[in-house]
């Protein structure tokens, strides 16, 4: 699956958009925040690879690796600074300079599509095979120990930019998370409804062509990748700041297909789906981590195969064109009823 019905590509639904909002701005008044905030994480999260897969068609197997990184760079920044503001910017630019490296070879490289999955996923090993073998005093960074698989505990807090004495957790973070969510999804609108993303979305339906007309796919598909793994840096650096606590299960195979299965069952090809399908699918995971009887991979694993022969195209695409399907039969139903009291009129005249 590398594409996807594009419901609205480009144009926010402004009427949802501010529902959405309003939804997240008074759930704190009927429900605790940490829950919440650990699932809008992982909304931004699935997020950003729903930009990059959804709507250029590169899918990465190793997304957790930006993740990840972007959860130690502020683990390891902080630690050192003692200050939120310049690891929290550290922990997007570096999971981002990574990506464009990365990216760079193999775009560049003429990489296929399989082979590029391999090498995410490879990277994704590496890292966490090496971050469990960093136990010990030589495994450090400054005054931050990586701590192997114990991983880096207690460092210090998002505060107010200036002000380390004003921390940032609780109910405002929840508030942070959301801001950030909403004005991620709002650059992502604002990137597809650019030109460059309507040269991504070509490049999707057909590379060749769209190097025919002059353009260079390997310089868009690295820009979007930097830009993909940017956002999960910043999700990693939340979710980070949401544990106080870094371990190697950051970069761990689970947490990269789970973010593929989230961004698969809430729609492909559209930037809410991802968003709603990290939401659901997060909570449903959480709600199992409370028992013992059922793994939550079965299940989840489950839940794809049956989205898939279901619903191939996902959850929300399914319920626009559900949607669709009954707005034109509403409207069919009643030219049948207004055609038939017309005919009534003309008999009786």
């Amino acid at each position: 699956m590398t594409g996807g019905p594009n419901f609205g590509v480009g144009r926010i639904r402004w009427a949802w958009f501010m529902v959405g909002s309003l939804i997240l701005l008074l759930l704190p008044a009927v429900t605790g925040t940490n829950t919440p905030t650990l699932l809008l994480i992982w909304a931004l999260f699935a997020l950003s690879l729903g930009l990059m897969w959804g709507f250029a068609g590169i899918l990465s197997f190793g997304h957790a690796a930006y993740f990840g990184l972007g959860a130690y760079t502020y683990a390891i920044a902080s630690t050192n600074v003692g200050e939120s503001t310049g690891p929290l910017l550290l922990a997007i630019i570096v999971p981002a300079a990574f990506a464009a490296v990365i990216g760079a070879m193999m775009f560049y490289g003429r990489i296929s599509d399989v082979y590029m999955g391999v090498i995410t996923l490879v990277v994704t090993l590496i890292l966490f095979k090496f971050m469990n073998a960093t136990a010990g005093d030589a495994y450090k960074i400054g005054t931050a120990r990586l701590g192997g698989f114990n991983g880096i505990p207690a460092f210090p807090v998002l505060n107010v930019p200036g002000d380390t004495s004003i921390q940032i957790f609780g109910t405002p973070f929840y508030y942070l998370v959301a801001v950030l969510l909403m004005l991620c999804y709002l650059l992502c609108r604002w990137i597809l409804s650019s030109y460059f993303g309507r040269v991504l979305i070509g490049i999707r339906e057909n590379e060749a062509r769209v190097e025919l007309l002059g353009y260079s796919a390997p310089l868009y598909k690295t820009a979007i990748f930097t830009i993909s793994a940017a956002m999960a840096g910043l999700a990693g650096c939340l979710f980070a700041n949401w544990a106080e606590i870094v371990t190697p299960g950051v970069f761990s195979l689970g947490q990269s297909a789970e973010v593929i299965i989230w961004t698969i069952v809430g729609g492909l090809g559209t930037l809410a789906g991802p968003i709603i399908g990290a939401i659901v699918l997060g909570y449903l995971k959480l709600l199992l981590g409370q028992q013992t009887l059922i793994d939550n991979s079965l299940v989840l694993g489950l839940i794809l195969v049956l989205v898939v022969l279901l619903l191939p195209s996902g959850l929300l695409p399914a319920l626009t064109r559900w949607r669709v399907r009954r707005d034109r039969a509403s409207v069919s139903r009643r030219q049948a009823s207004s055609t038939r009291r017309r005919r009534g009129n003309r008999s009786d005249g």
